[in-house]
């Protein structure tokens, strides 16, 4: 049982999008939004490569981007451009359906486990999400970009002196699955449409949602 699985860890780290919320298309279109003034195979290849790199953070992404779009990643032009997208994508996160079970589970289990949040999100914004979302209250600490997840993880284990094996990452992409390798932490994948090969290739514990069963 998925919530037998859930349930046996002192501290279950959980990724964002893709996980609590359904955003990662949200974000993926508002992405392609800010380049396709530089070209439709500009915003293709925007498209794909957020896609194939979800988890990761907008500041590792939008540098990259800028350059491809041929203009400078100055930290400024960076900076400008993250508030572009913070304001494309703030409400549809909000407005944005939950996965099936999550809320459920996090307001039911919050005070039998330490349930932490490491995300991509910048931490200022994150934070705002969860409150308005009434979902804040639930986590025992929260951790957003620019902090890594696999730090965020391992500094958590360390300061609680909890063992690995007792903790749990929750993620749906490459990024989430490669931090909780470098914490060396179990993991278990949300299936979603957008991460097919990762399904492909893990062979560890998977689910479609939160519900349980």
């Amino acid at each position: 049982m998925l919530d037998d699985q859930l349930r046996q860890c002192s501290i279950v780290f959980w990724d964002f999008d893709g996980v609590i919320k359904e955003t990662v298309d949200v974000k993926t279109e508002a992405y392609v939004r800010l380049f396709l003034p530089f070209g439709s195979a500009i915003a293709a290849r925007v498209r794909e490569h957020h896609k194939n790199h979800g988890g990761v953070s907008r500041f590792e992404k939008l540098p990259l981007y800028l350059q491809w779009a041929g203009r400078a990643a100055s930290p400024d032009e960076v900076a400008r451009y993250c508030e572009r997208f913070s304001a494309v994508v703030f409400q549809a996160v909000l407005d944005a359906a939950w996965v099936p079970g999550a809320r459920e589970y996090l307001r039911a289990n919050h005070a039998a486990q330490r349930l932490v949040l490491v995300t991509g999100t910048p931490q200022a914004e994150i934070e705002r999400i969860l409150d308005i979302s009434g979902i804040a209250e639930c986590f025992w600490e929260v951790h957003g970009a620019p902090t890594a997840k696999a730090s965020a993880i391992s500094s958590v284990l360390e300061r609680l002196n909890c063992r690995c094996e007792d903790a749990l990452m929750i993620g749906d992409s490459e990024a989430d699955f490669a931090a909780a390798l470098a914490a060396n932490v179990p993991f278990l994948l949300r299936r979603t449409p957008s991460n097919l090969a990762l399904q492909q290739s893990y062979a560890g514990p998977q689910c479609k949602d939160f519900l349980d069963g």
